[in-house]
């Protein structure tokens, strides 16, 4: 009776905003086809999601392909097997390790600054004042911020593919004496165009998703500057959360369509 008096209000409370983050979704789809398209918002966004987050993803991205093929490499010599190291490399970042790793980074750099923008703009009643001018909030907040996420994220996803293979190539080539032509020819053998797409797809999924949800907590957070911590907090982490779930379903789906 004690732990029913704790947990049902909260479950009840979770069913409530997945309740209003799903009517949330349908209304930002609905205003994405309605005009005024606001292109202008969505090249800003563009600007700050994607160009200042380029130094980040060549920093995260070059230190994976490094480690990867440090450990790889390592572990492959067993079996004298080095050369398979860049074909390893480049087919799990293409498939996991650089869509998964871009959006988190970008979950920590943008999704977060995406919640305490549009929250802040709900505690200091500008969200109001839109709605007081018939300026629809969704339409000028938050689908600039999820088409931007959608087209930025397999872009960044693309520089994150790139610059971990040169990581790989510079520790497998360089430091463990790895032959170039056969870590650059079994690399060509395995990877495939599909790998690559396959990574790019679920880039925009991921962008899509992650946007989503910061915006969704920062449109209706509650409680003033505190209330903007609590939801940028949650939207992180209901974030990350969600394009690891988000990843293994459509790694699930991809090798039964794609890669079958």
């Amino acid at each position: 009776m004690k732990y029913r008096g704790i947990l049902l209000p909260k479950i009840i409370d979770a069913l409530e905003q997945l309740g209003q983050f799903w009517l949330f979704v349908v209304e930002m789809f609905k205003q994405m086809v309605r005009r005024p398209f606001r292109w202008y918002l969505v090249a800003e966004q563009l600007e700050k999601i994607g160009v200042y987050s380029v130094p980040i993803i060549l920093l995260s991205s070059l230190t994976i392909g490094m480690i990867f093929s440090l450990q790889l490499g390592s572990f492959l010599s067993m079996f004298r097997a080095e050369m398979l190291v860049g074909a390893a490399v480049a087919k799990t970042l293409s498939r996991e390790l650089a869509p998964v790793v871009t959006a988190l980074m970008l979950i920590a750099r943008n999704g977060s600054a995406m919640t305490a923008e549009i929250g802040t703009m709900r505690a200091t009643e500008q969200i109001d004042a839109m709605e007081t001018m018939s300026v629809n909030p969704i339409q000028y907040l938050t689908v600039p911020r999820v088409v931007a996420s959608i087209l930025a994220f397999p872009v960044l996803t693309a520089i994150a593919n790139i610059v971990g293979v040169l990581g790989s190539y510079f520790i497998s080539v360089l430091v463990r004496k790895v032959d170039k032509a056969g870590f650059l020819d079994q690399m060509y053998a395995y990877v495939d165009p599909v790998d690559i797409i396959s990574g790019f797809i679920k880039a925009a999924v991921m962008g899509l998703l992650v946007s989503t949800i910061c915006c969704f907590y920062g449109y209706y957070a509650k409680g003033g500057s505190r209330g903007v911590g609590d939801a940028a907090t949650k939207a992180v982490v209901v974030s990350s959360v969600g394009i690891l779930v988000a990843d293994y379903i459509m790694a699930d789906i991809m090798l039964k369509v794609l890669f079958d």
